[in-house]
């Protein structure tokens, strides 16, 4: 079921991509599988009252990503579908980066090397006031070139925030080109280890990896957890798959057109 509705999920993020006439094709479509299995396995949440104190949060770090996030926000009914395709409109809350007021969302994110250090600020708060939630936050494979991640990921460990599990979106690819060409992060999993942090790799497109990591996440106890998921950018549409060029622009009509028949 899940490959089924991430199918259609890649669907609407390519329609709106092209409505909009901008936005973020390449890495939107590479983190469908990632958020899905956490909104529709992991996550705990309640549509019904949004703001409810118990809910887990996540974050959203690689903020170019939000199509993918406002997808299967629509898709677990934060919102009606049709708003969807005011992605980038003026005056619509489905901006180009996540904003704060729209439903679901629970930081501005953006501004690449934030979100670890909002995610560590939610899950040491939760266990100074001794409550069960967990925070998960997903970061771009480019963003982790920044310096502010590593710092907040010696905060995680040096507060034992066992409550917090990030993901690496790790497609290989950036704005610049090839993530080995730009800045080599080698392997990825021991950099994350010798932070102290308990590391796992996944395929990202693969679900019963994904849920089998978010919950071994759950039974790490005294560090956080980094699921350093392998994902291919693009992934779904052959013209766009590992093409980083893809990064930053939206498909043209007869470009979604062509996607939307490789994706039925």
């Amino acid at each position: 079921m899940l490959e089924k509705e991430a199918k259609q999920i890649r669907r609407d993020i390519l329609t709106m991509l092209s409505k909009a006439g901008s936005g973020h094709t390449g890495g939107s479509l590479s983190c469908v599988d990632l958020m899905l299995s956490l909104y529709r396995y992991k996550l705990r949440y309640n549509i019904d009252d949004i703001s409810w104190d118990e809910r887990d949060r996540f974050i959203l770090s690689k903020g170019h990503g939000c199509p993918a996030l406002y997808a299967v926000l629509c898709h677990c009914k934060f919102f009606p579908k049709e708003k969807l395709m005011t992605l980038r409109q003026l005056g619509s809350s489905l901006q180009g980066h996540p904003q704060l007021g729209l439903a679901g969302v629970e930081a501005s994110t953006g501004s690449l090397g934030q979100g670890l250090s909002i995610a560590n600020g939610m899950a040491l708060s939760a266990k100074l006031d001794k409550r069960l939630n967990r925070v998960y936050c997903l970061l771009g494979d480019g963003e982790v070139n920044e310096g502010q991640v590593w710092e907040a990921a010696m905060t995680s460990s040096h507060y034992k925030l066992d409550n917090l599990c990030a993901i690496i979106d790790y497609n290989k690819l950036q704005i610049d080109g090839s993530l080995c060409d730009v800045k080599d992060m080698l392997s990825l999993e021991s950099k994350w280890d010798s932070f102290g942090w308990y590391s796992i790799a996944v395929d990202g497109h693969d679900f019963d990896q994904i849920m089998d990591a978010l919950d071994k996440a759950e039974t790490v106890k005294g560090k956080p957890t980094m699921i350093v998921a392998h994902t291919i950018k693009g992934k779904g549409v052959s013209f766009i798959e590992n093409r980083a060029e893809w990064h930053g622009i939206a498909p043209k009509p007869d470009e979604l057109e062509r996607a939307l028949q490789e994706l039925e």
